[in-house]
């Protein structure tokens, strides 16, 4: 295992961080022996960073990496979880859930706690709410080691964000096919800059740039390349090839994904693709783009929309859909997204849309954006539309006590 050095600390954290979201299942619930089972074997070969979060699998993650690390696995690793921001109603609220998470997971003290899902409306919403003095508090008593944040807005509110806070890490979506969506490569380099850690999260886009079978125009250029690897080691191995990047997170839930992922970081140095591999990879990335249904790049520049659709979303859902196979994911999510009983306060869904053309002369990409936004609503939204809402509400709405 290889370890970089997170900047303000000086904590050497493994490049490959162990993600606790999509943890084995079994007959609809956690597996739970399986799952303590690969946690630990993850920890022996060398990971020492642990993510999860208030709301994964239900609320039954943190309790789940609870009880993995037990019997002297706790000492051995950094833990991550985060406070659930759309849940926040009142600075009292922010003690309460930490206090919940600590019980969950058996500790004392969170190592790593990130301010969760932030884009900058969450963002002036926290800030207003007092979270700067939850987390100075909280770590002074030291209830909190280190203090981050998790991302999911657009480029300008990342920068104004990270400037917000004296944060020692961040937390982004980067993969080979993000590079401009949310806080993308410039949003990278400006927290970097700045002396903040860079965790990345989706390296494989939820796995589906890990897809054993990749689309045949994506397989004919991998084939290409002198030295073969999996699609999962391209992407792995460029995210760690930027030398910003403190550790990645996978969600490893079969024995064989941990495996491969660990042999992987084992090898995978920052700057050591060629750059004729490096050119390889782009023109994957530029083929994914060309069988994407919507050309955009989720710059924002639509962005505000006077009827509230939340475009950009709106067409990264869309995207996933038809790029890899797997709609009912991509409804979910999209429901998951878009809704305002969940993660937001108001609702950003395609079928919002007036057509009044507000977005057309802002795109950079020319996108007939009111045309596309049609057929993201008939494709993604319909009859089913509320019962997946219903879904996620029973996977986000965990209410601390």
């Amino acid at each position: 295992m290889q370890y970089r050095t997170m900047p303000k600390n000086g904590d050497e954290l493994s490049v490959l961080g162990f993600g606790c979201m999509r943890l084995p299942m079994k007959e609809r619930k956690i597996d739970e022996a399986r799952a303590i089972a690969q946690i630990r074997s993850a920890i022996d070969n060398g990971v020492n960073y642990m993510d999860t979060a208030w709301p994964y699998h239900g609320g039954e993650s943190e309790p789940l990496l609870g009880k993995a690390l037990k019997d002297g696995y706790r000492d051995r690793v950094k833990v991550a979880t985060k406070l659930p921001s759309w849940m926040i109603k009142s600075r009292a609220d922010m003690d309460r859930y930490l206090a919940a998470q600590m019980e969950k997971l058996g500790t004392d003290h969170i190592d790593y706690y990130l301010v969760h899902s932030l884009d900058g409306l969450k963002w002036d919403t926290m800030e207003g709410l007092g979270v700067a003095d939850f987390l100075d508090r909280a770590q002074s008593d030291g209830r909190i080691v280190n203090a981050g944040f998790s991302f999911h807005g657009l480029g300008p509110d990342f920068k104004r964000i990270v400037d917000a806070y004296p944060w020692v890490f961040c937390q982004i979506q980067y993969n080979f096919l993000d590079r401009e969506f949310q806080a993308g490569t410039e949003g990278m380099q400006y927290a970097a800059a700045k002396g903040l850690g860079v965790i990345v999260m989706e390296p494989l886009r939820g796995g589906n740039l890990g897809l054993p079978t990749p689309p045949p125009a994506v397989a004919e250029i991998w084939n290409e390349a002198k030295v073969r690897r999996t699609p999962v080691d391209w992407a792995l191995r460029w995210v760690w090839n930027h030398p910003e990047v403190t550790l990645l997170l996978s969600g490893m839930n079969e024995e064989s994904h941990i495996e491969e992922n660990l042999a992987i970081a084992d090898s995978a140095k920052s700057g050591s693709l060629t750059g004729e591999e490096l050119a390889l990879v782009d023109r994957v990335s530029r083929k994914y783009q060309e069988l994407m249904k919507v050309g955009c790049t989720g710059c924002g520049y639509c962005m505000p929309c006077p009827a509230g659709v939340d475009i950009p979303g709106c067409f990264d859902s869309y995207n996933r859909m038809h790029l890899f196979g797997n709609p009912e994911a991509a409804k979910f999510m999209y429901a998951v997204r878009m809704s305002d009983e969940l993660l937001n306060d108001k609702p950003g869904y395609a079928s919002q849309c007036i057509a009044c053309g507000a977005c057309l002369d802002k795109c950079p990409q020319h996108i007939p954006v009111p045309d596309f936004l049609a057929n993201v609503a008939a494709e993604m939204e319909g009859p089913e539309l509320q019962a997946r809402v219903a879904t996620g509400k029973q996977f986000f709405k965990i209410e601390a006590k």
